[in-house]
């Protein structure tokens, strides 16, 4: 629960003060006073009189009321000390710097607990333990360094690793970052990162609060929750960029579908992020380079111009924009000879546009002005430029501050220049800009940007979809692999079309079958989980000997109890999986069926429900969607029906949890119909 008296405090003390700046207490001390905390500060050391100029208290029983109390002591004094400041001095906010809590013994987890039932009882706030602090507006409540430039403007940033938020504060701070808030949240007792979320949420003021959120997540606690504050910070105009640590391969517990073997939490956290419209990020430099893109006017569309004086770095550039989705489209015709007649000769106007190492500040004046106004397909601008000892670089970023400005398209400074030009990057940097001194880790940023969707909608797609119908099935079937007659009656009641099959075990069965669906036909083992595996799948079956013959040998499989008759169906084969993940709920996988699913491992996670717009994204983000649409004169398939059967069983799973694991593996697709051809479904109560 975050307070005033956490964010605003009118008094702070800080228990286990201390001169010795090479402790918690004593540094923390340092930051608060020199960052110009205008409050009422106090210190409680028993040994020392004066503490960094402050008189120091013995113990807390002399203290007067308190907002804010910070702990730097042992964790076996914190509960007596949150007891009494919480009972006798009022704090209403607490920041437990010290270990030796849950993430050391379980008798850490008991102190633990026992300061969070007093926390919650007094209506407090509860930062940590086994953090390095909070930095807010009005003070410094951290004791490590560096202490990042505070705006309003800035960066709001929340972590679960003390040591890592520092790292990507450095990470930050040279590419002219500033920060609004830091909260470092260790254990997460009480509060954790879905608190923080849901405290930006209630608290945000278009075009006051920080439009800028990062976080570094360890342990997601409440994904719902997540996502709802996320998605609901978005909407209201924030950018939000995120680290997801320690994700593990769930997929290696026993199971034996291809959806299982494939799921896991760190594809659940994938579709938890792209729902929520978070960008996921994989290490600091990319957070930090995505919180610097953030900066810059919004970015509509994926077409981009390179403005270079260096050739190298403009390729870099190119081969990581292309890498992940976006394009730099080709200058031709009078747009190529206008830009060409702005340069020197030796000059290149293709895209990247290379006005070579000679060019001067006028030159790139008019190359940027041309295409910001001059060249409508162009969506935005990156800008190359480094010292080369020719130029005043100062004429460089004094034109890059002005067209940063002033165009209508967003322009990206790429200054690599970090050490020639160090203190002209100073003064560039202090007039509120943000440098990307790499080209590919930008490049991979806005990869990142470009391919995150916007939150989608909070709503179930309920049209055809007979919940009761899927309930009773659901309520009436045992733990285990339902049945085929089961999994076509769930199917059914989804609306999710099931090619015509027939279950057989006796040959008068077959025969009428047969004559039921007519040829060509498939015969598939009942039993088996793995059909192919045992020589239980037979394709293409024409006649009444082929098909006796194939019927014969199945039967006596191990394991086979009967044998599924269907109609031939040719096109392409697609997939359809679905996992259970406790606490995330469904994540939803699509790719190409049959054996491709595995062997190129070429597949789209959601979480669900899922609408259409995010079914979309996952067919469309499929490195193989060429050959969905249809290639080299091989028809695709209908886009419009694998989007709404991947939708229905989202829907479907909704109301299901007692699903764990789902294959639809084949579905046959062409331009006219997608049908499901087989399909498994585990039941786990």
């Amino acid at each position: 629960m975050i307070n005033q008296q956490l964010l605003n405090p009118a008094s702070i003390v800080v228990v286990g003060g201390s001169n010795n700046l090479r402790k918690p207490g004593g540094r923390i001390i340092q930051n608060i006073l020199s960052g110009g905390y205008s409050g009422n500060l106090y210190v409680v050391n028993p040994k020392d009189a004066l503490v960094q100029g402050i008189h120091a208290h013995a113990g807390i029983q002399e203290l007067p009321e308190v907002d804010l109390a910070v702990l730097a002591i042992s964790a076996k004094q914190c509960l007596e000390a949150v007891r009494m400041l919480a009972e006798l001095k009022n704090a209403r906010a607490f920041i437990i710097l010290s270990a030796g809590f849950s993430e050391d013994s379980e008798e850490g987890r008991q102190i633990e607990n026992e300061i969070v039932d007093i926390v919650n009882k007094a209506g407090a706030c509860l930062i940590g333990p086994n953090c390095i602090g909070v930095i807010t507006q009005a003070y410094n409540g951290v004791f490590t360094s560096p202490v990042p430039r505070l705006s309003p403007r800035g960066c709001d940033f929340a972590s679960g690793s003390g040591a890592t938020a520092v790292f990507i504060i450095e990470s930050a701070l040279p590419k002219g970052l500033s920060f609004a808030s830091v909260f470092s949240v260790g254990n997460c007792a009480q509060t954790g990162i879905e608190d923080i979320l849901e405290y930006w949420d209630s608290s945000y003021e278009p075009g006051i609060s920080s439009p800028i959120k990062l976080l570094y997540i360890e342990n997601i606690k409440n994904p719902d929750k997540l996502l709802h504050h996320a998605s609901s910070l978005i909407r209201k105009g924030c950018r939000i960029a995120a680290i997801k640590a320690g994700t593990t391969e769930a997929g290696s517990r026993a199971a034996t579908s291809h959806t299982g073997a494939m799921a896991s939490s760190d594809l659940a956290v994938e579709a938890l992020f792209r729902k929520a419209g978070i960008v996921r990020c994989f290490g600091r430099e990319e957070l930090t380079t995505v919180a610097s893109v953030f900066t810059h006017k919004p970015f509509k569309g994926k077409n981009i111009a390179i403005i270079t004086h260096a050739g190298g770095p403009a390729v870099m550039l190119t081969d990581a924009l292309v890498a992940g989705g976006l394009n730099t489209p080709r200058i031709t015709g009078v747009d190529h000879e206008k830009l060409l007649a702005m340069m020197n000769p030796g000059a290149s106007a293709d895209n990247p546009v290379d006005l070579i190492a000679t060019a001067t500040s006028d030159q790139l004046d008019k190359v940027i002005e041309y295409a910001d106004k001059q060249l409508p397909v162009m969506d935005s601008i990156i800008v190359i430029f480094g010292s080369n000892g020719m130029i005043d670089i100062t004429e460089i970023y004094d034109l890059l501050h002005k067209k940063i400005q002033e165009c209508n398209k967003p322009v990206l400074p790429i200054l690599p220049s970090i050490t020639s030009s160090r203190e002209e990057l100073e003064v560039f940097m202090n007039r509120g800009h943000v440098i990307f001194p790499d080209e590919v880790v930008l490049g991979r940023a806005l990869t990142r940007i470009s391919n995150t969707p916007y939150p989608a909608e909070e709503k179930i797609m309920l049209d055809y979809v007979d919940v009761p119908l899927i309930r009773k099935i659901i309520d009436v079937s045992s733990d285990g692999y339902l049945e085929p007659e089961s999994i076509q009656q769930l199917l059914n009641a989804a609306g999710i079309p099931l090619v015509t099959e027939r279950v057989v075990s006796t040959g008068r069965e077959l025969k009428m079958a047969a004559a039921e669906i007519g040829y060509p036909l498939a015969l598939k083992v009942v039993g088996p989980v793995h059909k192919s595996d045992v020589g239980g799948v037979t394709l293409n079956i024409k006649s009444d000997a082929h098909l006796k013959a194939e019927f014969s040998r199945m039967m006596k499989i191990k394991e086979v109890k009967a044998v599924v008759m269907q109609k031939m169906m040719t096109g392409t084969e697609l997939f359809i999986g679905a996992s259970y993940e406790p606490r995330f709920g469904h994540v939803i996988l699509c790719g190409l069926g049959g054996i491709f699913v595995e062997v190129l491992g070429d597949i789209q996670s959601g979480l669900a429900p899922l609408t259409f717009d995010e079914a979309r994204s996952m067919i469309r983000s499929l490195r193989v969607y060429r050959i969905i649409q249809g290639t080299r004169g091989k028809p695709g398939i209908h886009e419009k029906k694998f989007t709404e059967i991947i939708v229905r069983l989202s829907s479907l799973l909704r109301f299901a949890t007692e699903i764990k694991e789902l294959d639809l593996n084949p579905l046959i697709g062409n331009p006219d119909e997608i049908t499901v051809v087989d399909a498994r479904i585990r039941i786990q109560k």
